[in-house]
């Protein structure tokens, strides 16, 4: 469903900085999979979100979804399928429109422009619905302005703005390490109920290992742009926070740190 095949991506080529991340990297994903991705600090996580995305090009290589080879689209074809929701709650919402205003914007992903209204009153029923489904209140602030929100209220809303419209893969990208701890539970819960509803294919990149241990079906650990660590199925479920924890004590003592 999805693919990364043979990925190489160098930084800086040809000078002093000249940086490496991935060399003949491939990974698959198989569709309804939620893969948890961990990993230090320049282990590659945030690069391979990127070059999924396409915000970031890799030097060789092809991303596939759905057979398609997508690295070569424009941006607005790629994320015409994929949703992204990123660590900060500014991001990925207009905080000057209104909540409604935003769940519309987002509907209309993928559509055509016109000279027609942008918002489709008729719509808010349905709007309503789905807020409502986050167990947030936020049905009632429909005609609130997202930037007049509180960092969880917006981060649920762009949780749902970015599944709204039918998806191929979404991204989760530390979505809730901006978050206080409870309102991070709080996301990570619909995040998961949202995931298995929709039957998305998705990758969350956190440094929250706990999170990775208990959600989702599969879980990655990258070091120095390799795969270390590749669980799934009943091994997963097994999966502590505690095992994960030992794999990181033992590279950083590899590292000498």
């Amino acid at each position: 469903m999805l693919e990364l095949c043979n990925i190489t991506k160098v930084f800086n080529p040809g000078t002093v900085t000249e940086t490496t991340v991935f060399s003949d990297f491939s990974l698959s994903v198989q569709k309804g999979e939620f893969v948890s991705v961990v990993g230090s600090n320049g282990s590659g996580k945030t690069t391979l979100l990127n070059i999924l995305c396409g915000s970031v090009a890799p030097t060789s290589g092809e991303v596939h979804i759905g057979g398609k080879v997508v690295n070569r689209q424009k941006d607005y074809e790629r994320y015409r399928t994929i949703g992204r929701v990123y660590q900060d709650p500014a991001l990925g919402t207009c905080p000057s429109l209104t909540v409604f205003e935003n769940l519309s914007l987002a509907d209309n992903k993928g559509k055509r422009f016109g000279l027609s209204a942008g918002v489709n009153k008729k719509r808010q029923p349905f709007y309503r619905e789905q807020l409502a489904s986050l167990g947030l209140g936020l049905e009632d602030k429909m005609h609130v302005r997202m930037g007049a929100l509180s960092g969880g209220q917006r981060q649920a809303v762009a949780l749902l703005m970015a599944t709204l419209t039918p998806l191929d893969v979404l991204i989760l990208d530390e979505h809730t390490a901006a978050l206080d701890p409870r309102t991070a539970e709080t996301i990570m819960e619909l995040t998961n109920r949202i995931v298995r509803e929709k039957e998305l294919t998705a990758l969350m990149v956190t440094h929250n290992l706990r999170y990775a241990a208990e959600y989702g079906t599969r879980l990655l650990m990258l070091d120095k742009g390799q795969i270390v660590l590749d669980v799934s199925g009943e091994e997963k479920k097994t999966t502590t926070t505690e095992s994960i924890l030992q794999i990181f004590n033992r590279i950083s003592i590899e590292c000498g740190n």
